[in-house]
């Protein structure tokens, strides 16, 4: 419910460019509590102020260090993490550093980069494609202001196929921080593709339904880098028996 004191965002921290740390709790779907209870739409409205700076643990080893560098910034901070459990990825974590994103694994015939909450869903889906002959990595976004600029236009501009992943709305979300990027850097990004909450109410469900009914779990995940292979005629490698 932070919509509700945009105002004040803006008016006493954004514009003093005071060191509050916003840490927004249910970001993304929040299962039966339903869509008045949804973390939709934060990205968006807290991305247009200046100073703000917007990070997400991709998963429960990301946020304390994220809560950490957070309090030692000198500036607005804004933290999302989920209802849910944020589960936990096996790896030797890198530090939180003010735009930077981790690579879990870089991929040759592309790559999910994930905002967040979905970074589970992301590295599942890339462990199916990659049953499937497909060398998909897996990035760890970390940061919506700044994005990675050198990590991520990295990948989209040598990658065959890039698809975001985040729990939030595609209108002004992450996705399309990254093609704001990308297009002031004169990159092509026709073979970049989207995975966010749709521009329609999302009703109450189980949140793993939720994530079902809007293609954000993994087996969906898996389908729309199929679908962006087949459009860019990216093989993957046949596995041999």
């Amino acid at each position: 419910f932070l919509q509700r004191s945009f105002d004040q965002v803006f008016q006493e921290v954004a514009l003093q460019n005071l060191p509050v740390l916003f840490c927004m709790d249910r970001a993304g779907f929040t299962g039966p509590d339903g869509p008045t209870h949804h973390g939709s739409f934060d990205i968006p409205y807290m991305r247009i102020f200046p100073n703000m700076t917007l990070l997400a643990p991709g998963d429960e080893l990301d946020v304390m260090p994220m809560i950490d560098w957070s309090l030692r910034h000198d500036g607005p901070v804004a933290m999302r993490y989920p209802k849910a459990h944020p589960g936990q990825v096996d790896r030797r974590t890198a530090p939180i550093e003010l735009g930077q994103a981790e690579v879990i694994e870089w991929g040759h015939d592309g790559c999910i980069i994930a905002y967040g909450s979905l970074l589970s869903e992301a590295i599942a889906a890339s462990r199916k494609l990659r049953e499937r002959g497909f060398d998909i990595g897996v990035i760890n976004a970390r940061f919506a202001k700044p994005i990675d600029q050198t990590t991520l236009l990295r990948a989209v501009e040598e990658l065959p196929l890039v698809l975001t992943v985040e729990e939030g709305v595609q209108l002004g979300g992450f996705g399309s921080a990254l093609l704001e990027s990308a297009n002031l850097a004169k990159l092509n990004t026709a073979h970049v593709r989207i995975a966010a909450m749709p521009d329609r109410w999302v009703m109450h469900a189980d949140r793993k339904e939720q994530l079902a009914e809007t293609r954000l779990d993994a087996d969906s995940l898996v389908e729309q880098v199929l679908e962006l292979a087949d459009q860019w005629q990216v093989r993957g490698t046949p596995i041999i028996a």
